[in-house]
């Protein structure tokens, strides 16, 4: 297993290389061009910028997160050629740096999805916060709620959240009044069947994110959402550069998904995890957490445990985590409470190890 952490990059994080050199276990960083507008390709002088700046730390640029697919390419449109070939270019150019994960997510118009980014919790910290009524109820206006969420990020830009993207809100809504979960399938196989023998050349291994959360909302299709999902997913290019990002909070949402059970079955296609917990309300609601087994819904225990018993050698890194001491920050992605996490990680991997001899 090899430790990362996510990082935003000089002048876009609260959090510098390093402190992320200072957190115990800790082999590179999980980063991404977030100033590159989605569908172009990505120039070799700002991956070598990024590059540079690692090095300085010894930490790896090993994994990406997120190369973002262009809604042209999720809606099939007769543009989406281009812009899969600029992203066959990025592919290529990640790979001469010796990028080994790229993270992705096929979520229509959106990444995750918030209704409140600094929800307060009983000890005092602030968390992601869902509130499922805010969101899924007949006649919400998505517009309204978006502009209300992408106002309290605290001027930091957010990834799937794209300022250009407001611009065209509603067209693009428009255009999926025409898209169902099977056109969308057909438009994820017609994507991967495209890039995933790039990856191959390049050693590259490609990593789709999960819909967080796994459910559709304001009407849009989502398609990865479950176990069964994934296997569908998996074999829509049976290629070992064809794989998944396990994020325990994203699926972990749907209490109908046992993620140790998802991660002992699909070890082998599982190139890069996001390990956070999660508190799941009665009515649906739910809240990041700390780490700890007992502080949320999800049990961080069984998981790491799964990883262990399948001696998992992909790369990890600690998923969102609460804004504690007063932190100023990214919401979700603030240093310490993701510290933390990964203390609480390793701790649960160090006893596992130590027991098997």
């Amino acid at each position: 297993m090899k430790m990362t952490f996510r990082w935003y990059g000089n002048g876009n994080d609260s959090v510098s290389l390093e402190q992320i050199k200072q957190i115990p276990g800790v082999e590179g960083i999980v980063w991404a061009l977030h100033n590159e507008p989605v569908g172009n390709i990505w120039p070799m002088e700002k991956i070598l910028e990024i590059q540079k700046d690692a090095s300085k730390y010894n930490l790896n640029i090993d994994v990406v997160e997120s190369v973002n697919v262009h809604e042209d390419i999720k809606l099939g449109l007769p543009t989406r050629d281009l812009y899969i070939e600029n992203y066959k270019k990025t592919i290529e150019n990640l790979g001469k740096v010796g990028v080994k994960v790229i993270c992705y997510n096929f979520m229509p118009i959106f990444d995750w999805t918030r209704t409140d980014l600094y929800k307060k919790l009983d000890d005092g910290s602030t968390a992601l916060f869902y509130e499922k009524s805010k969101v899924e109820f007949e006649g919400v206006n998505p517009l309204v709620l978006i502009k209300e969420i992408s106002e309290g990020s605290k001027g930091y830009t957010m990834p799937g959240w794209e300022p250009e993207k407001f611009e065209r809100l509603e067209k693009l809504f428009l255009a999926y009044k025409n898209i169902n979960e099977e056109k969308l399938w057909e438009n994820l196989k017609y994507f991967l069947e495209q890039i995933i023998p790039v990856a191959e050349l390049n050693g590259i291994k490609m990593a789709i994110h999960p819909d967080d959360p796994p459910w559709s909302i304001f009407g849009l299709p989502r398609i990865i959402t479950c176990g069964e999902n994934l296997e569908r997913l998996l074999n829509l290019v049976d290629s070992k550069s064809n794989g998944i990002t396990l994020c325990s909070g994203s699926l972990g949402s749907n209490p109908k998904n046992n993620i140790p059970d998802i991660i002992r079955r699909y070890n082998e296609r599982i190139p890069f995890a996001h390990i956070r917990n999660i508190k799941i309300y009665e009515n649906g609601d739910f809240i990041e957490t700390s780490h700890r087994s007992c502080d949320g819904s999800l049990d961080i225990t069984e998981i790491v445990k799964a990883f262990n018993e399948r001696n998992y050698e992909g790369y990890i890194r600690p998923d969102h985590g609460r804004h504690i001491w007063n932190e100023k920050c990214r919401p979700g992605y603030g240093l310490y409470d993701r510290a933390l996490g990964i203390m609480y990680i390793l701790g649960i991997w160090d006893i596992l190890e130590k027991n098997k001899y």
